[in-house]
């Protein structure tokens, strides 16, 4: 792979999508077994290509519907692709679909513990970093509340910080940088900043072109699951931005 921290190779994904309304679950038995389901095949991503340098802020950006979390998450290996293949060169941290896997019946302190071990944290690193993880999450006084009544924003937080909590090879971030209130987004944001100033490679999907611009050495411009562009971030962020 060289200096490459991920390679995507003619990369596409299918999705089949069901055509028809059906009212219920009998409905649904029936015309499966009948052989009278109808799927349409919907192309998220079409042969897509792109290499992503070690050390690199690499952004993707383009539409709602353009591919962008859908290649995230083949990047991340939570999708696999119908097609193409991807090398990874390091450790992956995705930040997406923060709190995914998060049982919302246990109390924040198990969920550390179910999410680290999803994370591939065995029980004895995440007991010695459980302190840092609920510090930085500040959620000290709610650790053996049930997540169920926790906001959005708090379940977030401890999934940002479990992610962080060790600096990986590899940073994916989907547009989570909008986790819990303003000042706690700003210590997302130095968190992350750290990181790439000590060359993790960070891979970054935002609708903010001010974010990207500001963040990325180089962007890709998907549009429709098609690679319309791969280069500097000021030529890509033109393309994007003239094409609105």
């Amino acid at each position: 792979m060289g200096n490459n921290a991920v390679e995507i190779n003619n990369v596409s994904m299918c999705f089949n999508l069901q055509t028809e309304k059906i009212d219920s679950l009998k409905e649904y038995f029936i015309k499966l077994v009948k052989g009278k389901i109808h799927y349409k095949e919907f192309w998220a991503l079409s042969e897509v290509s792109i290499s992503i340098k070690q050390g690199e802020v690499f952004g993707l950006v383009g539409f709602n519907g353009a591919g962008k979390s859908t290649l995230l998450k083949i990047i991340a290996g939570v999708l696999k692709p119908t097609k193409g293949q991807v090398k990874i060169n390091g450790s992956i941290a995705p930040l997406i679909e923060l709190g995914a896997g998060f049982d919302m019946e246990l109390s924040a302190r198990d969920n550390i513990y179910l999410n680290g071990a999803v994370l591939g944290y065995g029980r004895s690193f995440i007991s010695e970093k459980f302190d840092e993880i609920v510090e930085f999450a500040e959620i000290g006084d709610f650790i053996d509340v049930p997540l169920k009544n926790y906001s959005s924003g708090m379940i977030a937080r401890i999934a940002f910080s479990i992610s962080t909590v060790v600096e990986p090879n590899i940073l994916i971030v989907d547009e989570i940088l909008s986790v819990g209130d303003i000042r706690f987004q700003d210590k997302c944001n130095k968190r992350i900043k750290s990181m790439i100033s000590n060359g993790v490679t960070v891979i970054l999907v935002s609708h903010s072109a001010g974010q990207v611009e500001a963040l990325c050495d180089r962007v890709a411009f998907l549009e429709k699951g098609k690679l319309i562009q791969v280069g500097q971030t000021k030529d890509v962020l033109a393309l994007y931005e003239n094409s609105i």
